[in-house]
């Protein structure tokens, strides 16, 4: 899903300089646009400008004012005053008022669950003088009301400091829901290993654009990441190395409850990833028997891919497999398990069947569904599962009618190609993070397509949403993911979310500038393409 030719490696010391090179090119970047006046007159964020656009819009009427007297409302749910108590805490700081929790009052911002035409993931958004009222089925839907909350009021409330103001919402109407049910980000840290701290922060930075899964890359050449209990030096060993050679490291299965806890707790499921049969030098280098013949490998610190291969004749290999799904299964209360599948150019093709046809049916042993790259359309999918297509527009005619015929017979497809939404890649040829095997990818071109109509010979009805994927051999930590993924994910999040008829570039990079200043309240580095007309630096 990544290489088609071989990378350079770059070590510690060389991320540290990308590092400080990030820095001065951020300090030097050719802006557009121009900040407002000092002392200009506050308005309110117009309700179309956020982003994922909404689906449907009806602006009027006089604007909210969040005030020291205001109150967040939510009815006797235990659900709505989570969501509640989290708004309160995103807040708090920058307004400096108490916000109380409450299910008395009247006015102020008011939280509701209750039956309407808004889905699992819907909401409505009703703002006016006396108050704020969001309505949803379900409490994923309070939540990304929420987010479009945040996103009109002014990006000042981002900050951990208290701010003068003023807090007003736009007078209208949102109904909004979600185009596609699938809608996710995806994190590498098999190649650079991420603390759980930092993935925290990742999580709640998907989740400001109302992306619902995030997607672990769990294992690969250079790293295991999760404790096994029955196979414990699959993290020990095979995860205490990383591209370049640093010191790596593994989540225990307590670290791994916490990430799984803490997304939930911003409506994401986390979708482990076992990549398999391929990509797997980590846990040959850790079990010698995983090996055809018996020797184990060093560890690897490279870029290579494709060398490695569990040995698909033998019968370990599926004890193996069985040990690593039943206690991941365990851990994940979410529906998927992602068994990778790319890239296995050392298994045959018969022999790439074979394990396939093994390994599908222990995962649903364990009572989960199968993902995998879009070359499981190559063996036979099991039902339900889905393929993740990560090909590019050269990709070849051939490939791309394998997965149209899967998703013909029914297997739903989750879109990442990897020319339009791989993070990772550069951006141009002076970016100084990320490859470029896919080809450089500007913020418009990661934008600018229908996933609904990506694939020739593909239903639109097999399209089950997108998915951001972010590989990380050059990156080492969060400034490098946030540089790296800002701003284009929240690119691939409209794509997800919006209807097909509100894309419009045009637009689009209006309302994307407008970001900037959120995400400097948040401390996001990002990178200032110069296709987007981004208000002046302060």
């Amino acid at each position: 899903m990544r290489r088609q030719r071989r990378h350079h490696r770059t070590t510690p010391r060389t991320a540290r300089l990308l590092g400080s090179l990030l820095l001065v090119t951020a300090a030097g970047a050719f802006t557009l646009g121009a900040s407002a006046a000092p002392g200009a007159a506050a308005a309110p964020v117009p309700l179309d400008r956020v982003i994922p656009a909404p689906a449907s819009v009806d602006p009027g009427g006089s604007p909210y004012r969040i005030t020291e007297d205001t109150r967040i409302r939510v009815d006797g749910s235990r659900e709505a005053r989570r969501v509640g108590e989290y708004l309160a805490e995103v807040l708090r700081p920058s307004t400096g008022h108490p916000l109380p929790v409450t299910e008395d009052g009247r006015g102020g911002i008011r939280l509701r669950l209750a039956d309407g035409p808004y889905g699992a993931e819907g909401y409505r958004l009703d703002s006016g003088r006396s108050g704020v009222t969001l309505t949803a089925a379900k409490p994923a839907g309070l939540f990304h009301g929420v987010q479009t909350l945040r996103q009109l009021l002014p990006a000042a409330v981002e900050k951990d400091t208290v701010q003068p103001g003023p807090w007003l919402v736009a007078g209208g109407t949102i109904e909004d829901s979600p185009r596609y049910g699938w809608r996710g980000a995806m994190l590498d840290v098999s190649r650079h290993f991420f603390s759980v701290d930092e993935v925290k922060r990742y999580i709640d930075q998907i989740a400001l654009y109302k992306l619902n899964k995030l997607h672990l890359h769990l294992s690969d050449d250079q790293g295991w990441r999760i404790a096994v209990d029955s196979w414990p030096r699959l993290a020990a060993y095979g995860g205490s190395t990383e591209v370049g050679g640093g010191p790596g490291g593994h989540y225990t299965k307590a670290d791994y409850k916490e990430i799984v806890r803490y997304a939930a707790s911003r409506h994401l499921e986390v979708v482990p990833e076992i990549d398999m049969p391929g990509h797997t030098n980590a846990a040959l280098a850790s079990y010698a028997d995983l090996n055809c013949d018996g020797v184990a490998p060093p560890l690897y610190t490279g870029t290579e891919v494709g060398f490695s291969s569990l040995c698909v004749g033998k019968e370990i290999t599926y004890d193996f497999v069985d040990d690593v799904v039943r206690e991941l299964a365990e851990i994940t209360p979410g529906r998927w398990f992602h068994i990778g599948g790319d890239e296995a150019h050392s298994t045959s093709h018969e022999d790439y069947v074979k394990f396939m046809e093994r390994v599908q049916p222990i995962v649903a042993e364990y009572g989960k569904t199968v993902i995998g790259w879009h070359q499981l359309t190559g063996a036979t999918p099991a039902k339900g599962a889905l393929a993740q297509y990560w090909g590019l527009d050269r990709t070849s005619d051939a490939e791309k009618e394998q997965v149209a015929e899967a998703a013909r017979n029914g297997t739903g497809l989750i879109l990442s190609p990897a020319d339009r939404i791989y993070l990772d890649m550069k951006y141009d040829k002076n970016t100084p993070l990320g490859l470029a095997w896919a080809g450089h990818v500007e913020v418009q071109r990661s934008y600018d397509w229908d996933p609904g109509a990506y694939l020739p010979g593909v239903p639109e009805s097999a399209v089950r949403g997108i998915e951001a994927p972010l590989w990380t051999e050059t990156l080492e930590n969060s400034g490098h993911l946030e540089y790296m993924a800002f701003p284009r994910l929240p690119g691939a999040a409209e794509l997800g979310w919006s209807p097909a008829a509100t894309h419009d570039w045009e637009d689009y990079r209006q309302r994307l500038a407008a970001q900037a200043p959120r995400w400097d309240a948040l401390g996001i580095g990002y990178y200032r393409s110069p296709q987007v007309p981004w208000p002046a630096q302060e």
